[in-house]
């Protein structure tokens, strides 16, 4: 079974991974997974559950998390014949299974936050003299299912003055975590005391968070985060200016415009668990991918009311 694939930032290479253990990276012609050119990456010993590529300014830098408990650090090394793949970091201090990793953005630096489900999450940053740092700390404690990296761009850059760079840098590296205890947490770096902190908590959910999606942000004052859930529901939640409260919506499928509602729909809840949360990258749409097999995309509307524009079977 694939558990993810992952296109890189320029859409040129498809990274999968599987239950097999293995990762498997094809290139992409005219939008079709070139199979016969496939590297499988061999190195887990148990399932993958993710994948996330790092960006080109790295390499070709690709990261993966598995059941195993270890995450893997993979670069293609383009000076072997024919190329090919090698190991460059591997992340061992989980003490289970690790079931998201994801690159933070690369005005950053090369830093990887990781979730497990030994309730801790660790943080990678590749340091200039070619090591890699480990910061890990408690997110959740019964287990951490996912993480999402903040935009590195300040909210409400567009319409107001940045302050100096020094400051403009406080608190940028922001995260969120979603996790077993039913709470999403927000977590910043703290420039001062070289720690990460937890920010904010944000309570909704009367079940698993599955996953966490923090929309990229283009300058406009609003940050959105999107959560999904074992209790069948998919919130988002918006903060107007950096220093204003997290406001929550639920999503609606009962109130869908493109089809009538299945019989004994309950508002404000999905027919089934919601698994993935994803925004595209202009951030304005979100998909949601629910367990009854169907990938539904919503968009806010002008009068701020979240609309199903797509209605999808896989």
């Amino acid at each position: 079974m694939i558990h993810d694939a992952q296109l890189d930032y320029y859409g040129k290479r498809l990274a999968t991974c599987s239950s097999d253990r293995t990762v498997k990276v094809f290139d992409v012609v005219d939008g079709e997974a070139q199979r016969a050119a496939g590297h499988t990456l061999k190195g887990h010993t148990g399932p993958v559950w993710q994948v996330s590529w790092a960006h080109p300014k790295y390499g070709h830098i690709l990261a993966s998390c598995s059941y195993d408990g270890k995450v893997i650090i993979w670069k293609e090394q383009s000076g072997q014949a024919g190329g090919g793949w090698a190991k460059v970091k591997e992340h061992t201090l989980h003490d289970a299974s690790v079931n998201s990793v994801s690159w933070a953005p690369h005005e950053l630096g090369a830093i990887l936050a990781c979730a497990s489900s030994d309730g801790k999450i660790s943080v990678l940053t590749f340091k200039n003299d070619g090591q890699w740092g480990a910061d890990m700390f408690i997110g959740h404690a019964i287990g951490c299912n996912a993480v999402s990296w903040a935009p590195a761009v300040q909210p409400g850059s567009l319409i107001a003055p940045q302050p100096a760079e020094g400051q403009a840098a406080q608190g940028v590296k922001r995260f969120a975590s979603a996790g077993c205890d039913n709470l999403v947490k927000i977590w910043a770096f703290r420039e001062d005391t070289q720690a990460w902190v937890e920010e904010d908590v944000l309570e909704g959910h009367t079940d698993w968070v599955r996953d966490v999606a923090w929309a990229p942000n283009i300058g406009l004052p609003r940050s959105y985060i999107a959560t999904a859930s074992q209790d069948k529901t998919v919130l988002i939640w918006t903060k107007d200016t950096p220093t204003a409260s997290w406001t929550k919506t639920a999503l609606d499928p009962s109130a869908s415009s493109t089809a009538a509602p299945p019989a004994g729909a309950v508002p404000g809840r999905f027919p089934d668990v919601v698994w993935r949360v994803s925004w595209s990258l202009a951030g304005n749409i979100l998909a949601v991918s629910c367990g009854d097999g169907k990938v539904t995309l919503w968009k806010e509307n002008l009068k701020g009311v979240w609309e199903c524009v797509s209605d999808m079977t896989s």
